[in-house]
C-alpha cells in the first residue's frame, strides 16, 4: 500500500501449529485405512481392488488439500509494520497490536 508517497511495510507471521491440523491428519489416516480395507475385501479381483482404493484416494485428495490450504491461510497474519510494537530484550521480539495496548493510569 502507498502511504504518504512511501511503500508501507508489513509484518508476516504464520501462527499454524500441528494442533490446528491434527484432526485433518487423523481423518486422512482413517480414509487411507478404509481405502486399504476396501481393497483387501475386493482382493479376489485385483483390478477391482486397485480401482476401489484409487477412486477413494483420488476423490478425497482435493478435499484434503482444500482443508489444509484454508487452514493455513486462516493462520497467516499481515500487520502493518508501523502498528507493531517491538521489544528487544535478550534477543526476543514481541509483537503487539495497537488496539491491545493498555495505557497505564
Amino acid at each position: 500500500m502507498v502511504m504518504n508517497g512511501l511503500l508501507q511495510k508489513y509484518r508476516f507471521a504464520c501462527t499454524l501449529t500441528f494442533g490446528d491440523i491434527y484432526g485433518q491428519v487423523m481423518i486422512w489416516l482413517i480414509v487411507i485405512f478404509i481405502s486399504l480395507g476396501a481393497a483387501i475385501a475386493m482382493y479376489q479381483n485385483p483390478v477391482y481392488a486397485f480401482l476401489t482404493s484409487g477412486l477413494i484416494l483420488v476423490l478425497s485428495v482435493p478435499f484434503l488439500l482444500f482443508a489444509f490450504v484454508t487452514t493455513l491461510l486462516n493462520h497467516i497474519e499481515l500487520l502493518p509494520a508501523d502498528s507493531v510494537v517491538q521489544k528487544t530484550q535478550s534477543n526476543s521480539t514481541v509483537a503487539v497490536e495497537p488496539s491491545r495496548i493498555v495505557q497505564p493510569g
